[in-house]
Formats: C-alpha cells, sequence, structure tokens
C-alpha cells in the first residue's frame, strides 16, 4: 500500500520504518529538511539495533530506505491510500495540517491520526468525509511496539476500522479499538502517572531514578515513569498534560511546575539530550 506519513520526527520516522520494512511504499513528509536528513539516519539506527528487541527483519536497509520517499511537499501524499499524521501536538497546526490534506487527497483516502489526547471527532469536523478519520496512537518505539490503540471517532464507518486493522496485521501489530474520549485508554492512565511522578521530584518525596526503580523492581515495569517521560518527551507529556486538563476541566491533571519549568528551560528528555537523565548521543 502506498502510505503517506505526516511528520518525520521521533513517532513518524519510527512507523514509516515499521511499514517500509513490511514491503509498503512510504511517503514521508516534513517541513524542514534536516529533519528529514535526521530521520533517514536515525531509521539506519534503529534498523540495526532492532534485534536487541527480539525484532528481525530479513530486508536489507537499502531495500528499505528504497520504499521511503523523503519529501518537504506535503503534495507528494496525494496519491496515498492511507495517512498517518504524527505531527506535534498542537492543535493550531493539526489544524492546518488536516485542511490541506481535505484538498490534496481523494475522497476514499484514510486519515489516521497518531495522537496522543486530541478528539479524532473533533478532526474529523475538519474533513468532507468525517467517516475516512480514525485514531492510531502508536507507541514508541513505533517499529518494535506490537500494539497499537486504534479510536474510533463518532463518524469514523465500519470500513474504515477494518481497513485500518488489517493493514496492522500487515506489519505484525494487533489494533485494540477504543471510543473517542481525549486521552482515550492510555494516555489518561499515563499521563496522570508521569505528571504525580514528577511532582514526587518537584516535591522532594524522592529522586528521579528512585521513582523509577520503585516502578521497575516492585511492579516489574521495563521502564519508570520519568524515564518514559524522557523517550516521549517533556514537551509532548505536557502538550498533553494541559490538553487533558482542558479537556476535562479536573484538576487531576494540572501540569506540574517542574514539568513547566524543565520544559522551558529545554530540557525535553532523549530528544535534547537532557531531561531527568542525561543522555550522550
Amino acid at each position: 500500500m502506498n502510505i503517506g506519513i505526516i511528520g518525520a520526527g521521533v513517532m513518524g520516522r519510527g512507523v514509516a520504518l515499521a511499514y517500509a520494512q513490511y514491503g509498503h511504499n512510504i511517503v514521508l513528509v516534513d517541513i524542514e529538511e534536516n529533519v528529514l536528513e535526521e530521520a533517514k539516519k536515525q531509521i539506519i539506527r534503529d534498523y540495526r539495533f532492532q534485534g536487541m528487541y527480539g525484532k528481525k527483519c530479513e530486508d536489507t536497509i537499502q531495500n528499505i530506505l528504497g520504499r521511503i520517499t523523503f519529501t518537504t511537499q506535503l503534495e507528494n501524499v496525494e496519491m496515498c491510500e492511507y495517512i498517518i499524521e504524527n505531527v506535534t501536538e498542537n492543535w493550531e497546526i493539526k489544524k492546518n495540517v488536516y485542511l490541506q490534506l481535505n484538498k490534496i487527497c481523494n475522497e476514499n483516502t484514510i486519515y489516521a491520526v497518531n495522537t496522543s489526547c486530541f478528539s479524532i471527532t473533533r478532526v474529523g469536523a475538519l474533513m468532507d468525509k468525517p467517516e475516512n478519520v480514525i485514531g492510531s496512537h502508536y507507541m514508541n518505539p513505533a517499529h518494535i511496539k506490537s500494539t497499537v490503540e486504534v479510536i474510533k471517532g463518532y463518524h469514523t464507518s465500519e470500513k474504515t476500522i477494518d481497513t485500518t486493522l488489517e493493514l496492522l496485521k500487515t506489519i505484525e501489530k494487533e489494533g485494540v479499538v477504543v471510543n473517542d474520549l481525549p486521552g482515550f485508554v492510555s494516555n489518561r492512565v499515563l499521563m496522570l502517572t508521569v505528571n504525580e511522578a514528577i511532582y514526587l521530584v518537584h516535591e522532594g518525596v524522592a529522586e528521579a531514578k528512585d521513582v523509577d526503580k520503585i516502578f521497575k523492581q516492585c511492579f516489574g515495569h521495563k521502564m519508570g515513569p520519568l524515564e518514559t517521560a524522557d523517550l516521549i518527551g517533556l514537551d509532548t507529556i505536557l502538550f498533553s498534560v494541559e490538553v487533558l486538563y482542558e479537556s476535562y476541566c479536573d484538576s487531576k491533571y494540572r501540569p506540574c511546575p517542574l514539568l513547566k519549568k524543565m520544559v522551558n528551560a529545554g530540557l525535553l528528555g532523549r530528544k535534547s539530550g537532557q531531561g531527568f537523565y542525561a543522555y550522550n548521543y
């Protein structure tokens, strides 16, 4: 299948590798050439190291890259049958992308919103055919994780759901269908946990490493909540918590002041080299 992937950041490049290594043709779009160049380098690194996670690919990296078109022109997704959008968690940016896609793509194109919090129904309202809009919340790293949270918007058709689930099977992933409310299942729970873990550091209850150690050694988690925050990106965490706070008007989603401070300081986690932990690349 011809798949357009919008956004070549951490999630977009992982999704691109996930599909390209199973034979799909990809148009990977980003507004910045340097992001696309970095995405290509990271795809090569991810391909080489995915064996550490028990995942192997019989195809060569040269063949995989040959299936990916790297471009800054959104118009190049015109012939794609399926679009996966991964742009930053900012409503105005997402809205602008979908208004453009509505003009570029044909009426049968399916749009998968890879979002952690925004309502799929709200995105569908921007499109001429809201029944073709569905949520597909990939987990990081997208080329490794075996399960995708699939979100049914108010107008999402059964055909769109079936197409999405079958497409996921072609890359050996399972889709779990849930209904549409901000945060869905995973992030309504995860963001609360991460934000509260940051409060523990903010209030001096424990250091980051000890918070994570308790989750890993007491509960058997592979990563602690603050390691997870660094992996996702603290800016994305803040965006997500703010959307949940606005959506539910519930004080339990109030962003921790330490989270805001770290984002303002540029301490975003792995993507910046420093978050709750330091990373050397």
